[in-house]
């Protein structure tokens, strides 16, 4: 949805038009396997015409908690549940276009399902938090929410990359 606000600066001050995009909440998904690999996964993002790796990651469904959210695409995205599921925290994707808010979490999984499969068009892979700095760099990893989502994840002390 496009949001239309107009919003006064000051009391004699005329109204000024800001839009913004509305949408769902978004989750990420910092998980950890027992062997202590990060699970992440490729896909094509036809916005940017190309594939990237990202963090497993959704939309909250109406009325569904983001808690759940992520244990579910977690699942469906990597074939690993989630054992233990920590906050990271709610921040704004972007404070001057969406409305909506990201909801990270650090999940601590069990082993993968046997029979997982990942859906058409993903590629999962499993890295240590040491990979994930060049992926980075190296213009593979580009999401800056899931950047940001390993920040917080570092801040809380979930996965160090030293």
């Amino acid at each position: 949805d496009i949001i239309e606000r107009k919003v006064s600066f000051s009391a004699d001050s005329e109204p000024e038009t800001y839009h913004a995009v509305g949408q769902a909440d978004y989750i990420a998904v910092v998980a950890k396997t027992p062997s202590g690999l990060i699970p992440i996964v490729r896909q094509f993002r036809p916005a940017l015409e190309r594939f990237t790796w990202e963090l497993p990651a959704g939309l909250v469904d109406p009325g569904e908690d983001p808690a759940d959210t992520a244990r579910r695409e977690l699942l469906e995205e990597t074939g690993f549940p989630a054992m233990q599921l920590h906050a990271l925290g709610t921040t704004s994707p972007c404070t001057g276009r969406f409305s909506n808010w990201l909801h990270s979490f650090f999940v601590e999984t069990d082993e993968r399902e046997p029979a997982f499969v990942p859906e058409p068009g993903i590629e999962v892979r499993l890295v240590r938090v040491s990979d994930l700095p060049g992926l980075i760099s190296s213009g593979d990893f580009v999401s800056q929410l899931h950047i940001g989502a390993l920040f917080q994840a570092s801040l809380l002390s979930f996965v160090q990359f030293s």
